[in-house]
C-alpha cells in the first residue's frame, strides 16, 4: 500500500495546474489535494490564515486514512507547517516548497506593514485586482500568460494545464479564473506574521526546498527554520515558481529529500497514530 502525499498549491495556482510534477510524486506515492484553498465561505480568508488552517486539517481528516507526507508550495507550504504544528499526529513528515517562512525580523516588519496599511507595497497583492480575469477559450488564455515573463519561463505543460485547469467556463461563454481574485488579494494581505512565536514546536520531520533564484525567502531565514523548526534545507535552480518552472526535477527533488529523511529517522519519528 503507497504512503499518501496531500499537496497544498501556492496562492492564485489550483492544486490541479501541478499535474505534472503530482504524476511524478504519484510514482511513489498514492497524491492528493484540495485544488481550491481559501473559496470555501466556511473557511474565510482572514489575518495569519487561521481558517486556511482548518480547512486544510478538516480535508486531510475526511480523505486520509492514516498520517500524510504533506507537500506545500508557498502558501501551501505554510499551511502544512502550521496544521503539522497545530496536529502533528496527521503528518508523517513535510515538505515545504520555496514557502516565505520568516524569522523575527522580517515577521515583524510584515506585521508594521498591515497594521500602517502599506502591506500592498510589499506584496504582489496590489496589482492582483488589477488583473485581466476574463477570456473567450482555453487557447486565448494560454497565449495572454505565455507573453508574460513570469509564466514564460513555465514548463509547457504547466502553461496549459494553468490555461485548463487555472480556468473555468463561465455559463455565458468562455472562460474566468478559478483562483478568484479577491480571493488571492485576500491572501497575500492576510500573510502570517507570527512564525517566530512557534520556534521549536515542529514535532514532524521536515524539508524546505527553496529555489536558488527565489525572492521571497531569504539566507536568515533558511537559517532561521532551520535552527528554530529543524527543516532540513536543499536548493532546487528556479525561482520562487520552480514547481512549475521544472515539474520533474522538483518531483525527483522531493522523492529523494523525502528518502533521505526517512533513512535518517529514528524509529520513534516514522510512526504515528492513525487518522480516526
Amino acid at each position: 500500500m503507497k504512503d499518501i502525499i496531500h499537496f497544498a498549491h501556492a496562492n492564485s495556482f489550483p492544486a490541479s495546474v501541478y499535474r505534472r510534477m503530482l504524476e511524478g510524486l504519484a510514482t511513489r506515492y498514492r497524491v492528493g489535494y484540495l485544488d481550491t484553498i481559501g473559496h470555501d465561505p466556511a473557511y474565510p480568508v482572514t489575518d495569519c490564515w487561521p481558517h486556511l488552517v482548518d480547512e486544510s486539517i478538516h480535508y486531510i481528516e475526511r480523505h486520509y486514512d492514516r498520517p500524510v507526507v504533506a507537500v506545500g508550495h508557498s502558501l501551501g507550504g505554510y499551511l502544512m507547517t502550521y496544521a503539522a504544528l497545530r496536529r502533528p499526529e496527521l503528518f508523517r513528515a513535510l515538505v515545504v516548497l520555496d514557502s516565505p517562512l520568516m524569522g523575527p525580523f522580517r515577521s515583524r516588519a510584515i506585521w508594521l506593514a498591515k497594521r500602517l496599511g502599506f502591506i500592498d507595497r510589499i506584496t504582489p497583492g496590489g496589482n492582483t485586482l488589477k488583473r485581466r480575469d476574463r477570456w473567450a477559450s482555453v487557447e486565448m488564455v494560454r497565449e495572454y500568460f505565455a507573453r508574460k515573463p513570469m509564466f514564460a519561463r513555465f514548463h509547457p505543460d504547466c502553461l496549459s494545464d494553468y490555461a485548463l485547469q487555472g480556468t473555468e467556463p463561465l455559463a455565458e461563454g468562455g472562460r474566468r479564473l478559478k483562483f478568484r481574485p479577491e480571493v488571492e488579494y485576500a491572501i497575500y494581505r492576510g500573510l502570517p506574521h507570527d512564525l517566530p512565536r512557534y520556534r521549536g514546536q515542529l514535532k514532524v520531520p521536515g524539508l524546505f526546498i527553496a529555489g536558488t533564484a527565489t525572492d521571497v525567502v531569504r539566507p536568515d531565514d533558511l537559517n532561521f527554520i532551520a535552527k528554530h523548526f529543524g527543516l532540513r534545507i536543499v536548493h532546487q535552480p528556479g525561482t520562487h515558481l520552480f514547481p512549475l518552472e521544472q515539474p520533474d526535477e522538483t518531483a525527483r527533488r522531493i522523492l529523494e529529500g523525502l528518502d533521505a529523511l526517512f533513512a535518517g529517522l529514528a524509529p520513534a519519528c516514522a510512526s504515528a497514530n492513525p487518522v480516526r
